[in-house]
C-alpha cells in the first residue's frame, strides 16, 4: 500500500457548509492517507452556524475550518492538489482557477442545506441529510484503489461518483 498522502480540495460557492463538511468528513474517515481543504469561489467569510453544531455533535475537529477563498490554494506557495472536487452546481459551472500539478477533478453536486427556510427542524434535517450524503460519497471515494489504476479511469470513476450528472 502507497504511503502518500493525497490532498483533496472541496469547493463551494460559500464556503459555509457543504464544502466544510465534506473537508471535515475526509480529514476523518481519510486517516491520515488524505489532507482534505475547502474553499469558495465566492466565500461567505463564516461557517453557518448549523454545520459547526453538525460537524461537533459527529465528533468532527472543527478547530482549523473557516471560510476561505480559492485563490489561497492557487498560489505556487499552496499545496498541490492531487484532487479537486466542486460540491455546488454553482462553483461547478464556474471558471477556476488555473491549478498547479493537473489535478482530477470531479463534480458532486449536493443540496445547499443552508438555503433551506423554515423551522428549526427542517433546517437541522437538510443538514442532516447533506452530511449523510456526503459521507457517503467520500466512503465511496475512499474505497477506489487510487494508488492500483491509472488516472484516466481514476477520473472517470471520481466523476461517475456524482449522483446528479450536470445537463
Amino acid at each position: 500500500m502507497s504511503d502518500k498522502i493525497y490532498n483533496v480540495l472541496f469547493i463551494c460557492t460559500g464556503n459555509s457548509a457543504r464544502s466544510i463538511m465534506a473537508e471535515a468528513i475526509l480529514n476523518q474517515l481519510g486517516q491520515g492517507r488524505f489532507r482534505a481543504y475547502s474553499a469558495g469561489s465566492h466565500p461567505r467569510g463564516s461557517i453557518h452556524p448549523l454545520t459547526l453544531t453538525f460537524l461537533q455533535q459527529h465528533k468532527h475537529d472543527v478547530s482549523e475550518l473557516h471560510s476561505k477563498s480559492w485563490q489561497v490554494f492557487a498560489g505556487p506557495e499552496a499545496p498541490q492538489m492531487d484532487f479537486i472536487l466542486t460540491v455546488c452546481d454553482n462553483a461547478a459551472g464556474e471558471a477556476c482557477p488555473a491549478w498547479p500539478g493537473q489535478p482530477i477533478t470531479g463534480h458532486w453536486g449536493f443540496a445547499d442545506p443552508a438555503r433551506v427556510e423554515g423551522s428549526d427542524e427542517v433546517q437541522y434535517q437538510a443538514f442532516r441529510r447533506a452530511y449523510m450524503e456526503i459521507s457517503n460519497r467520500i466512503r465511496i471515494f475512499l474505497s477506489l484503489p487510487l494508488d492500483k489504476i491509472d488516472r484516466m479511469s481514476l477520473q472517470h470513476q471520481v466523476r461517475e461518483l456524482n449522483p446528479r450528472p450536470t445537463e
